[in-house]
């Protein structure tokens, strides 16, 4: 088993400090996992919502069963009954009652009908992926991007192996997650969907060229982009508008969030990719995951202009600007579309993030990182500071 020191410290602190936390992430991210390490430094509860022995108990008797329980309680699967989330809230608030509860959940508080307006100044949300760079040795990089980081797909013996696993994985998805969520849509339509994003990963979302293809509506489709967003399988990065006379981009791009459901998805498996179109937009995808992972930010953006200029990702971090644009290129080179963007933003700094070894100054403030130097730059505090040779 992989150690996953910071997300275990981070889990711990949430812990101490509110009275519910909840673990949020895609399904065979390693949620149960790491709760099962939590669960060694506690007097600890473990109910598991598969089983059906505890969904029938929490299904049926839940304030019987919970209000007794003192130190920790884990609840996993906690999306299969919604109603718990308004049970947690009365056994917060009693006086007196001595528990913890750590939840996780394999859908976002959104698609949970009512679960944060439940637990609003209760609880404590921890986003959790897979593996991200700190959690890998350096010379695993390649295989994290090509692989992706769920933890079955990248620890896999042989890249056949690992295809098959990530290729189970999005039918599983899709023919009991999605159903079990209480969204009934025919698994070949969302699947269809879910490809055709993946064609469109690094791209400005545009519901009516969707919905024109599949022959649906445009709220359909926005639907079906909000549940796959919701269950932690799409990424939709947001546009940054500024108080600038250009004529700005108004629509997310959107990403499938591991890298290794993109290759599925796109039917690549480990050999092609680095020869493929796509290979730039899957590599962006990637690092944005990493660097989002990485700082635990939820304030991020992308910024582009109708007439051409742009930046992949906007990050506003401990007071600062920090812009990145994320090139699969050997040699890093300074942009006029960079320029633009670092005066029409006002940015801090700016980071090139590529996949060579050698971290070095660009210019007065751009500087282009090495994948392998970007989880120091991040962990170490280094991304809000001009780096020097």
């Amino acid at each position: 088993m992989r150690e996953r020191l910071r997300l275990t410290n981070e889990i711990l602190s949430a812990i101490k400090n509110a009275p519910v936390t909840a673990i949020l992430g895609p399904r065979q991210c390693g949620k149960t996992t790491i709760s099962k390490v939590i669960a060694q430094k506690f007097k600890t509860t473990v109910f598991d919502l598969e089983d059906p022995l505890d969904y029938e108990r929490l299904s049926k008797t839940a304030k019987l069963t919970l209000e007794p329980l003192k130190d920790l309680v884990i609840i996993d699967e906690i999306q299969r009954i919604p109603d718990l989330f308004k049970l947690l809230r009365v056994l917060s608030d009693k006086n007196g009652h001595g528990s913890k509860f750590l939840i996780l959940g394999s859908a976002s508080p959104d698609l949970i009908k009512n679960a944060s307006e439940s637990l609003s100044g209760r609880i404590s949300f921890i986003d959790m992926s897979g593996f991200v760079l700190d959690e890998v040795e350096s010379n695993e990089y390649t295989n994290l991007w090509i692989r992706g980081g769920f933890p079955r797909s990248f620890l896999a013996e042989s890249e056949a192996e690992s295809y098959k696993w990530r290729e189970n994985f999005i039918r599983t998805f899709l023919e009991r997650d999605i159903p079990q969520l209480g969204i009934n849509i025919p698994m070949i339509t969302l699947r269809r969907f879910w490809t055709m994003i993946s064609h469109y990963h690094g791209q400005v979302w545009n519901g009516s060229e969707f919905a024109r293809a599949m022959g649906i509506s445009e709220p359909t489709v926005r639907r079906y982009l909000d549940i796959l967003t919701g269950a932690y399988v799409v990424r939709q990065v947001p546009p940054w508008f500024e108080n600038v006379k250009k004529r700005q981009v108004k629509s997310p791009k959107i990403y499938i969030r591991d890298s290794g459901l993109l290759h599925v998805l796109l039917s690549l498996d480990d050999n092609k990719i680095l020869s493929h179109p796509k290979v730039g937009s899957s590599w962006e995808g990637f690092v944005i995951e990493q660097i989002i992972s990485l700082t635990g930010s939820r304030d991020y953006y992308f910024w582009a202009t109708h007439a051409g200029a742009e930046l992949d990702f906007l990050l506003f971090h401990k007071g600062k600007r920090i812009g990145f644009e994320i090139k699969n290129t050997d040699i890093p080179k300074v942009t006029k579309s960079m320029l633009i963007a670092s005066e029409d933003l006002g940015l801090d700094l700016l980071y090139v993030v590529y996949p060579g070894q050698i971290t070095f100054q660009l210019s007065n403030n751009i500087t282009a990182v090495s994948v392998a130097d970007l989880k120091s730059f991040v962990l170490d505090g280094l991304l809000t500071k001009i780096w020097k040779n």
